[in-house]
């Protein structure tokens, strides 16, 4: 089955270039621990550059000079994905199995080898020379069945490459979603530890309090329970950092002293409007990349479908060339004895087996593949609205966040500050005002790492990669530590 490659191939040739360049620039090396006498023996066989130990440097090798380049600079989340694709181990092991496929072509088109047997009858009784015999034979049957061979393994490995690139594409939207989650994370720390500071004012206060006798006991061990909470808080919000910079680390294939980057700025401000082009599902059935890679799949086995059929019913044909000659005898002068020459055809009829059972498993096989290619292309279109939706939802709810709920926070807090300036309200009241506009900024800005991930898992579909985009997440909240009295003027 020969199908139309669209738009898709447009993509693959964006991405394809830059990940053929990636895998060029790779080294022969493997920095894989395995024991000596394997190691010794790989080596001996291959002649690759193999590392002499588990214990090695080489098994913490240091990042690509332009990757290193980059991670010495404030990361920004485009700067993390040129890291990444440049220095991941996982990508740059992709882009070498490529070339797995590439032999695999150069093998199906290789002609067969040529039968050589030589035969030599010694004088002895009954003969009066030495008797030889010569014979040269090729396949022909194989050598013209080649072809067909090589069409099919052609379409495994532009297979190969689209699968490659959607590799490409997968790994720069979990670089951004990481990069966003690492972003929000230090943010989201600055926030805990200003209401960490916000309830430990509450607490100095109300002991100050307490021992002036303004409020009961009550509030004090309120206050204090709340401060100790929002210890705990801040805590796993410094370990989620802590995490997330882990997993970008391993992201970014970097190591060592090369862990130590830092992040440009904050998130930035959502857009006005959320860019969601028309005519979307369409567009990304034409750039999928699964679709392209099963079309190409598809391609193979209708190949391998045709040259078993074809093999089935071609006799297996050898042609050769035979020469004979008797040697003179240790007596005799001169050369009386020629090579006699002739030619020889072998032939082997096809009656009982034709390559049927095989070339039934490989109809199965393209028929199994038809099934996905349609049921993968409903998928799609089903993940593409879905992604829309969640992008429009987080757009939606960080504007929210930025324009209302924020400055409606930020107001309450203003108020409650100048009721508090004119004796109408105690500093619990204006403390816990405080805490709520930091809880309201802790929301806004989980609410805007999911619109930024909801963004690149959209993007990375129109680019032609299906992404498992993560969940919503509540945004961890400092405990509320009020205190019941009113004193505190």
């Amino acid at each position: 089955m020969r199908t139309e490659r669209p738009r898709s191939r447009a993509l693959a040739a964006r991405l394809l270039p830059l990940a053929a360049g990636i895998a060029l620039s790779l080294s022969a090396g493997c920095a894989v621990p395995s024991p000596a006498t394997d190691v010794a023996r790989v080596r001996h066989l291959s002649g690759a550059a193999l590392p002499p130990s588990a214990t090695s440097a080489e098994v913490d090798p240091e990042p690509a000079g332009d990757a290193r380049a980059l991670a010495q600079r404030p990361l920004t989340a485009d700067a993390a994905v040129r890291v990444a694709l440049l220095n991941n181990r996982e990508l740059r092991a992709t882009l070498k199995e490529i070339g797995v496929t590439r032999g695999n072509i150069e093998q199906a088109g290789a002609l067969p080898n040529p039968e050589i047997e030589v035969e030599v009858t010694p004088r002895q009784e009954g003969l009066e020379h030495t008797h030889v015999e010569l014979s040269v034979e090729i396949d022909l049957t194989s050598a013209l069945l080649a072809p067909l061979r090589a069409r099919a393994a052609r379409s495994e490995h532009e297979a190969a490459r689209y699968r490659a690139a959607g590799a490409v594409v997968e790994l720069g939207y979990q670089v951004r979603a990481a990069f966003y989650a690492a972003q929000a994370a230090e943010q989201r720390l600055g926030i805990a530890n200003r209401a960490l500071d916000a309830l430990a004012a509450a607490r100095d206060a109300a002991r100050a309090l307490f021992a002036a006798g303004n409020v009961p006991e009550l509030d004090v061990a309120t206050q204090e329970a709340g401060y100790e909470e929002a210890r705990v808080t801040a805590a796993q919000i410094e370990l989620e950092l802590l995490s997330q910079r882990e997993r970008l680390n391993r992201l970014l294939g970097l190591s060592g002293a090369s862990t130590a980057w830092t992040m440009a700025g904050a998130l930035p401000r959502p857009p006005a409007a959320p860019s969601t082009p028309a005519g979307a599902e369409a567009r990304a059935l034409r750039a999928s990349l699964e679709l392209a890679e099963l079309r190409s799949r598809l391609d193979a086995a209708a190949d391998r479908a045709g040259a078993l059929r074809a093999e089935g019913w071609v006799p297996d044909v050898s042609v050769g060339v035979r020469g004979e000659r008797e040697l003179p005898g240790s007596g005799e002068v001169g050369d009386d004895h020629p090579w006699v020459l002739g030619a020889g055809l072998r032939l082997s009829l096809p009656l009982f087996n034709r390559q049927r059972g095989a070339e039934a498993a490989q109809t199965a096989e393209f028929d199994g593949l038809l099934e996905r290619y349609h049921g993968r292309a409903i998928d799609i279109r089903s993940a593409l609205r879905e992604a829309r939706s969640r992008l429009v939802s987080a757009h939606a709810r960080a504007r929210q966040h930025e324009r209302v709920i924020v400055p409606a926070r930020r107001r309450v807090l203003d108020q409650t500050l100048l009721q508090y300036n004119a004796m109408q309200v105690g500093v619990f009241q204006l403390l816990e005002a405080h805490r709520q506009q930091l809880d309201a900024e802790l929301a806004a800005v989980e609410a805007l790492r999911e619109y930024w991930t909801a963004k690149a898992a959209f993007d990375a579909l129109l680019s032609g990669r299906r992404v498992e985009a993560g969940g919503a997440e509540a945004a961890a909240a400092m405990p509320r530590a009020s205190g019941t009295g009113e004193g505190g003027h």
